[in-house]
């Protein structure tokens, strides 16, 4: 299999985000391996801070600024998600085309696989011209015990 076809390859568990890191001739440092870790044992998104405070609390040392950079350097080659949020960076471990359920009361951002019907996507490409070879949506709301 040629190196694109793996790295097109979608990540769906932690052995895949670490076969992605050696694949890309990414070094899985004690470290790098804690994030994944986490991040998949989690299942949410979480802010750098919040990635940093959950280790030291394991008892994994780890600093500020190497939570930064690698979240930095697994974000940048798609081994992990990253959402700009009106709070900062949010960190995810689902990389491949989804969409997201922004609660509104809780502040959480939940993971969703949607496929929108046919017929609307075609009307989204005859209005734009555009051919949709993906697409992610936003959706927002709250939790419907809160609303009642």
């Amino acid at each position: 299999m040629s190196e694109s076809a793996i790295t097109s390859k979608p990540i769906r568990s932690l052995e895949d985000a670490l076969e992605r890191c050696q694949t890309l001739g990414m070094r899985v440092s004690r470290q790098r391996r804690f994030i994944l870790e986490l991040l998949w044992q989690a299942e949410e998104h979480l802010s750098a801070r919040e990635i940093y405070d959950r280790l030291n609390q394991e008892g994994k040392e780890i600093g500020h600024t190497s939570v930064y950079q690698n979240l930095e350097a697994l974000s940048s080659q798609n081994i992990i998600e990253c959402i700009e949020h009106s709070d900062g960076r949010l960190y995810g471990n689902i990389t491949d085309p989804h969409s997201h359920v922004n609660c509104l009361d809780t502040q959480q951002i939940l993971d969703v696989h949607v496929q929108l019907p046919k017929e609307l996507i075609q009307e989204v490409e005859k209005q734009t011209g555009v051919k949709i070879t993906e697409y992610s949506i936003n959706f927002f709301g709250y939790r419907q015990d809160s609303q009642e």
